[in-house]
């Protein structure tokens, strides 16, 4: 087989069960409006090929999509949730806005460059992390936080980060969310109102 034809033998399509998916977002919009399905397209197709998108999805997207290859692009580069290169099979994603910052996220990225020995932007020779700095998770009350894969983690400490990926390089299970005695985003020591709550039927407290 020559090159070209191992090459044509190889592009990007759905498998039949992300075009089922494809076509569920598709038919959220109404006609004319199908281009809006740009952004889960992409998320589908990503996770298609292994974590990253290319510029043969983002075309073989436009032309499913009956859009501007440009418009795809743009969306695509716009979002960091889009990776534009191959990234492990954990990727590490450290929130470095504001409120993660001052609650020492820079610990955080400092506490994974070391443990992992890679720099921002960097994957592991084993290919097992990618480390990345991105912006607010929308997880602030729970800062530091750091997403990795569809997980958050949060309440971090350089301690807590490390034996974190620890377990997901030994394929141990990892609980997402708070890493302290947190209920969810509760305050620090439980709840400060409604301690005694005596609901009745009929709404007495």
């Amino acid at each position: 087989m020559s090159a070209a034809a191992q090459k044509d033998e190889q592009k990007f399509v759905w498998t039949p069960e992300n075009e089922v998916l494809a076509q569920k977002h598709v038919a959220k919009y109404p006609e004319g409006r199908q281009q809006s399905a740009v952004m889960p397209l992409l998320d589908i197709a990503q996770r298609q090929n292994g974590g990253h998108v290319t510029q043969e999805i983002m075309e073989y997207i436009a032309d499913y999509l009956d859009m501007a290859p440009i418009k795809v692009m743009e969306v695509a580069t716009f979002y960091t949730m889009y990776n534009h290169k191959p990234v492990g099979k954990h990727h590490v994603q450290v929130c470095g806005t504001t409120p993660c910052w001052l609650r020492g996220a820079d610990d955080i990225m400092s506490a994974c460059k070391k443990h992992l020995g890679v720099e921002k932007g960097g994957t592991t020779e084993d290919g097992m992390f990618t480390l990345s700095e991105v912006e607010c998770a929308g997880a602030c009350v729970n800062a530091p936080v750091v997403a990795i894969g569809d997980d958050y983690f949060e309440d971090l400490t350089p301690e807590s980060m490390i034996e974190l990926l620890n377990k997901l390089k030994a394929g141990e299970a990892v609980k997402p969310g708070p890493q302290i005695d947190r209920q969810n985003s509760a305050p620090f020591g439980g709840p400060t109102t409604l301690k005694d709550f005596q609901g009745t039927k009929g709404g007495d407290a």
